[in-house]
Order: C-alpha cells, then sequence, then structure tokens
C-alpha cells in the first residue's frame, strides 16, 4: 500500500429547521461565506460532491461525498467542519462512513474487480 490512502466518506445528513429557513439566496450566501472559506483555507487535498435524497428519505436529506486524499486531509475536514455553522446547526449529522477503495485487494495484493459500465 502507498503512504497516502484515498479516503472517501459518505456523510449523511439531515437539514435543520434553521437551514429551512433560510431563502435560496441565503444558503447560498452563508455555503460561500461560512463554510467554503473554512475548508478551503485549512484543508487541502478535498473534494465534494452532493446528493439530493429528500425525495426518497426522511431521515437523510442529502449525502454529501467527501473524497480526500489521506487520512490526515481527512481528519482536518472534519474539525474545520465541526466550527463552522454546517456542524449540527444548519445539518445534522446522522452518520459516517468512511472507507477505502478497493482496500481488500490492496491488502491481500489482488487485483480490484468492478463493473464495467457495458
Amino acid at each position: 500500500m502507498s503512504e497516502t490512502t484515498e479516503v472517501t466518506a459518505f456523510m449523511l445528513v439531515k437539514t435543520t429547521p434553521e437551514w429551512l429557513g433560510l431563502t435560496v439566496e441565503q444558503r447560498v450566501k452563508a455555503f460561500t461565506t461560512e463554510i467554503l472559506p473554512a475548508i478551503e483555507n485549512k484543508v487541502k487535498g478535498v473534494r465534494s460532491r452532493f446528493f439530493d435524497t429528500e425525495f426518497y428519505s426522511a431521515r437523510v436529506t442529502d449525502v454529501w461525498v467527501w473524497e480526500a486524499r489521506d487520512h490526515h486531509s481527512y481528519q482536518l475536514l472534519i474539525e474545520v467542519l465541526r466550527e463552522t455553522p454546517f456542524w449540527d446547526r444548519y445539518f445534522e449529522i446522522v452518520d459516517l462512513l468512511v472507507g477505502v477503495e478497493n482496500a481488500y485487494a490492496t491488502n491481500y495484493g489482488l487485483n480490484a474487480y468492478a463493473s464495467i459500465d457495458a
């Protein structure tokens, strides 16, 4: 295994009444002025993707996928998020599912197998 291991975290969140009470414009402003700058100023090597799930789940409204270049970058991300209104003010963190892609194959010296887009 290489010295750095890419980490993927599936952050399952539920919007809070405070977040839902904001207009769309206020949400965009809060995200771009309170949350993104904190991440960009303190964390390197992390990228995110967002998935809406409120159409299909009452327990989890969004899944945020965070891909970090290593465990340290992921840990810094969580520390930074906890210092912003994102954490438990705008969103309730329902669960964190953190994994390393194909770790079993790497650990056993095997090829990783996955389905192929046909």
